[in-house]
């Protein structure tokens, strides 16, 4: 397996190729190579990553045919290519390597474009086929292997790009990297991805299974088709109906044993994925008997087979005891490797992990197999996995209903009435579920409340449904669109990411095809799903997994992780960034959050994941490393925020501001120390600073103004929202705030819980009530004068905050006047006598939405001069990372100076 990339209508560009290539080193660590068509247009480039599989020493790429009119560049295995070579040596062809690589390549020499449909295995390739001028790239028949397109030229003269994933493709530079805002809307509000060949990126595609792209290199035009039937032959033969009979369990176990077998070729250790379900357990099961055997082609398993499963003890989804009944039964022919994920390795992975998937999923529970292939990078380069044993065998609940459903329109009663009762446990075990939470009496969340109505009214046309009544019709579609091409997305990018081969042998070609010729009894008899695979794996499975009949794959304990991780989830939720996207309302995620996390809704993890699924995806792929319109970065001490003025007038002086850029200040800073180093740095740059600086500073009396929140966190008044817990009280009151667009004040329930613990319900009812009073009246401010201005001061977690001012309610800070003082003395004892001469002292600030409130001052200036001073807020909001200015007073309006404190 590697990784492929290139291009058509770049001309000679190696260093587009290489830049490419580089993206995807993760899938082919063993070996790169190029090539670049030398014909007059130099139209196609095609760059390929290896990792080393069969015939290690040889089948380097790109290959080249002997003639030189065919270029290969290959992602994937071809399992039948022993058969396939024989028969090309029998119609005078010769080789001079032993790999499937110079098979696929002669193959498509003899037969064109109808070889890929003999390939029996997966790929995703691009062929530069000079002998009939055309560029072509193929993907396999279940698309177990990716390959991404995107035109970054027009439709009359295309360029395209191509890649085994898509960051190649953005690294290029040719396109640019913008959200596909309908698959967004379908994933976010039907749970739905991979179903299509758009991708979460705008302009950037995927060929699907069983299609190629072909372009014509004179022209440029290009086509995609499909080069197999396969879809269409696994529908007919759903009408074979072959009766299920001792002889069918034979035949199947012996395809599937073979499917297996010639999976097992490498010259590298192979190893395989344990979850512990039905699928994974038979393939490690079959690969014992093989070793017990002596079965040939057996070498790269080695002595012991290498299992691996992801564990997590006392989680309600664990299957430890599984894996461990299905390891026993191998008799110690088995190195079991158990793998523990946690919500602390999640959280340290997740970026990482974001990346790897490079678009959004549907839930975390693919995480476990990322933990699992990193695990197994570490022992082997090939693993064996189970899926698309549930796509094509009914593995999950739904499928039940669509073959009653089918049972129903046939008019077959006796059978459905059999199969009804059959299933009750399943049915009670579902029916409980959905009765408990009917029963519970918990708000209903749905996605369709958290979006924001003026983006999502224009998908209303978006619809998604599955064949409601016909079993095989149901599975074939999910076969090919709506299940498993996401499922193989997270196995190709979880393997690759850590330079490992995924195979999965139920994805066999001709086992597939056999068994949709099998009556429905072979996949559901008398309420026994995946009925043939059990059947034949009896005698080697132990009973608790051949009769097993809740399933739960590689997943994670998401309900568990969530309330672990409420915190890491929080600071995204209130993040700038999620706030400012235009999808969701994000008062209403925190409030369903908030919520789920005190029982007091049903929303599910998967509706919060996919939102912080998409804001890190954005992170990773779509965001711009640009600072907002109004924050400068590595702003001078000399200059003023944007956006605001250096000077104000105030009680008719006129005062200079310089607003002074920090580090986030946390609950550990010491903030004498912290104040009084950036005020030594204003000073000892004064030299090289601009001489109307200089001019506005020398000699006049000058004051330091602190934002009150900076002195409040560094007091431990600042509280997590995590940390806060809401009272059904603090929730409605909440409600009836007015809440300005920036989230300010008690309009959340967490600050309004916080005036509740300050001050006491009662006061805060008594208040509420008196400002309805007074409004009547045409009074404003009625409530702060009733509850007093200290709740006045309490700060909402805000989204363009920076630090612990973005997630915490701020309470004021404890004697704001001592703190000036404290803060002043600190100044007077750090900077040079010249400095302090004209020093005024520090006033502690907080500019909210009612004002300015000076909190507390050491200064001689009265407090309308200072408020003054402040009342366009030259220190800006927390994005701007100024919590602090140095003010200077100016030449008055009449050209007096002002005296000297």
């Amino acid at each position: 397996m590697c990784g492929i990339a290139g291009y058509y209508g770049f001309g000679q560009d190696q260093a587009l190729l290489e830049t490419m290539n580089s993206c995807i080193q993760h899938r082919g660590p063993d070996g790169e190579g190029y090539f670049i068509d030398d014909a007059p247009a130099g139209t196609v480039g095609l760059a390929h990553r290896r990792l080393a599989i069969v015939d290690r020493a040889h089948g380097q790429e790109p290959m080249i045919s002997a003639d030189g009119d065919t270029i290969l560049v290959y992602n994937g295995e071809v399992y039948n290519y022993r058969e396939l070579r024989a028969e090309l040596e029998a119609l005078g062809r010769s080789f001079v390597t032993v790999s499937d690589t110079e098979v696929v390549l002669q193959a498509f020499e003899e037969w064109g474009t109808d070889a890929f449909d003999r390939f029996n295995g997966m790929f995703g390739l691009a062929i530069l086929d000079r002998k009939n001028g055309r560029l072509v790239l193929a993907r396999d028949h279940f698309g177990i292997k990716p390959l991404y397109w995107a035109n970054a030229g027009t439709e009359r003269e295309p360029q395209l790009l191509f890649g085994s994933e898509i960051k190649p493709l953005l690294a290029t530079g040719k396109i640019e990297a913008k959200p596909n805002e309908r698959i967004l809307y379908r994933y976010l509000r039907f749970r739905i991805h991979d179903d299509t060949a758009e991708t979460f990126f705008d302009g950037v595609n995927k060929l699907l299974p069983g299609e190629m792209l072909t372009v014509e290199l004179e022209s440029g035009r290009f086509k995609i088709s499909s080069y197999t039937r396969l879809r269409e032959e696994l529908l007919e033969l759903s009408k074979v109906e072959a009766p299920y009979t001792p002889a069918v369990v034979d035949e199947y176990r012996n395809r599937f044993t073979e499917a297996i077998r010639i999976r097992l070729n490498s010259e590298v250790p192979v190893g395989s994925a344990l979850s512990g379900g039905l699928d994974s357990s038979a393939v490690v099961v079959t690969i014992n008997r093989l070793m017990q055997e002596n079965a040939e082609g057996l070498e790269a398993v080695g002595a012991k087979q290498n299992t691996f499963s992801a564990v997590f003890p006392n989680a309600i989804n664990d299957e430890e005891a599984y894996a461990d009944a299905a390891i026993a039964v191998c008799s110690g022919n088995i190195e079991a490797h158990k793998i523990k994920p946690t919500p602390e390795s999640f959280d340290a992975d997740l970026e990482d992990f974001v990346r790897t998937m490079e678009e959004p999923i549907i839930s975390s529970g693919p995480y476990a197999q990322y933990c699992v292939m990193k695990e197994a990078s570490k022992h082997v380069t090939v693993l064996l996995d189970g899926q698309g044993a549930d796509e094509m065998m009914a593995g999950y609940i739904p499928y039940y209903f669509a073959y009653l459903r089918q049972l129903k329109d046939d008019g077959d009663f006796g059978t459905l009435a059999k199969e009804s009762s059959s299933s009750l446990d399943i049915f009670y075990r579902l029916g409980r579920f959905r009765l408990r939470g009917m029963a519970s009496g918990k708000k209903t969340v749905s996605m369709a409340t958290l979006l924001k109505k003026d983006w999502a009214q224009q998908f209303t046309g978006e619809s998604f449904g599955n064949i409601p009544a016909n079993l095989k019709l149901r599975l074939i579609d999910d076969l090919f669109a709506k299940s498993l091409p996401s499922l193989l997305r997270y196995e190709d990018k979880n393997t690759m990411r850590f330079s490992l081969e995924g195979r999965v042998p139920f994805l066999d070609k001709e086992v597939v095809k056999y068994l949709f010729s099998l009556s429905d009894e072979a996949i559901i008899k008398e309420g026994w799903n995946k009925r043939v695979l059990r059947d034949a794996t009896r005698g080697l499975l132990p009973e608790m997994i051949s009769n097993r009949r809740n399933k739960i794959g590689f997943t994670t304990p998401e309900t568990e992780w969530f309330k672990l991780m409420k915190e890491r989830i929080y600071k995204i939720f209130m993040s700038n960034s999620f706030y400012s996207r235009p999808y969701w309302d994000r008062e209403q995620v925190l409030t369903a959050f908030e919520e789920y996390l005190n029982g007091k809704n049903d929303a599910d993890t998967m509706i919060f994941w996919r939102l912080l699924n998409v804001e890190l995806w954005f992170r990773e792929f779509i965001d711009k490393d640009e600072a907002p319109a109004d924050v400068k970065v590595n702003k001078s001490d000399y200059e003023a925020n944007p956006g605001k003025e250096l000077d104000i007038v105030s009680a008719g002086q006129t005062f200079r501001r310089y607003p002074l850029q920090t580090e986030v200040f946390a609950r550990n800073t010491a903030l004498e120390p912290a104040v009084t180093g950036y005020v030594e740095r204003f000073f000892a740059g004064l030299s090289l600073a601009p001489e109307e600086a200089r001019s506005a500073v020398e000699g006049r009396p000058w004051y330091v103004l602190v934002s009150e929140k900076i002195v409040a966190i560094t007091q431990g008044r600042s509280f997590p929202v995590w940390d806060i817990e809401v009272s059904p009280a603090a929730r409605v009151l909440s409600k009836f705030v007015t809440r300005t667009p920036a989230g300010i004040g008690l309009g959340s329930p967490w600050s309004m819980q916080i005036a509740i613990n300050e001050v006491g319900l009662p006061l805060i009812v008594k208040a509420a009530a008196a400002s309805v009073v007074g409004k009547f009246q045409g009074k404003n401010g009625v409530f702060y004068d009733v509850v007093g201005h200290n709740i006045n001061a309490i700060d909402g977690a805000t989204p363009y905050s920076l630090g612990a001012a973005s997630n915490s309610v701020k309470l004021a800070p404890k004697d704001p006047d001592g703190v000036a003082r404290a803060i002043s003395a600190a100044v007077r004892a750090a900077l040079p006598a010249d400095a302090t001469a004209t020093f005024g002292g520090t006033a502690i600030m907080d500019a909210n939405d009612l004002g300015v409130v000076v909190m507390g001052h050491d200064t001689a200036l009265p407090k309308e001069t200072i408020a003054g001073m402040f009342k366009d807020n030259p220190q800006g909001q927390g994005s701007q990372a100024t919590p602090m200015s140095l003010v200077f007073a100016q030449e008055s309006p009449a050209g007096e100076r002002q005296p000297q404190d």
